[in-house]
């Protein structure tokens, strides 16, 4: 059974989520506080986590720049009553994979969890199929209706990495680490040089497209 790590301060939403997700076939394990939440991450294993913003102590800010530190997969929710783009923006840009502002539906948040450890289950596959367009991270190879198209080694990196995380914004620094950084001279900046022969390159695929997310870097978004 899928283990979910809420970490919530108000105990009476904490018990509320967590109960729900209890009588989805979910086990959740509620904490009050991000201490608590490091806790509960050293001693056990979960696929994915919900968190707050707004905290005390430490906050989610923090709580979601340490557990992505320490691992780069696990995917985070923050689910919070702050709605301004700036949060936004700095959430998306510390990892998280999706933020939802309270009051949050709960079926909805159902409809989330779904879609978020469907995506995070393509790193184990490592396949990933968008219509007629097929990448094969183990062998490297990547087809469009049968025929191979010649993306070089990198551009195959940030194309899987885009499609593994469909509409997840990445800035070009994390865009960068999934292949160990490039060169001091060449920097962030030439991700969209890399971008740009990708669009070039899948011209003729209409299954997905690399958006521009003004202020971060780039997501993808299939149609």
């Amino acid at each position: 059974m899928i283990r979910i790590l809420l970490v919530e301060d108000d105990p009476d939403l904490n018990r509320t989520v967590c109960r729900h997700l209890a009588a989805h076939n979910y086990t959740a394990t509620g904490c009050i506080n991000a201490e608590e939440a490091y806790d509960a991450l050293y001693s056990g294993k979960y696929e994915l986590i919900i968190s707050d913003i707004m905290m005390p102590g430490i906050d989610g800010f923090e709580f979601a720049k340490t557990v992505r530190e320490d691992d780069p997969n696990i995917p985070i929710i923050f689910m919070t009553a702050k709605e301004d783009y700036p949060s936004k923006k700095k959430g998306f840009s510390l990892g998280i994979d999706d933020y939802l502002v309270k009051p949050v539906d709960l079926n909805e948040l159902l409809l989330h969890i779904t879609a978020i450890l469907r995506r995070a289950n393509i790193t184990t596959q490592k396949k990933i199929t968008v219509g007629y367009l097929e990448l094969d991270e183990e062998g490297f190879s990547i087809t469009l209706d049968g025929e191979p198209v010649p993306l070089t080694t990198r551009e195959f990196q940030l194309l899987f990495k885009l499609l593994s995380y469909p509409n997840r914004a990445f800035t070009r620094h994390q865009l960068l680490e999934e292949f160990g950084g490039i060169d001091n001279e060449s920097g962030p900046r030439s991700i969209d040089v890399f971008i740009t022969n990708i669009r070039a390159k899948m011209g003729d695929c209409e299954d997905f497209k690399i958006v521009t997310v003004r202020g971060i870097g780039y997501k993808a978004v299939i149609k």
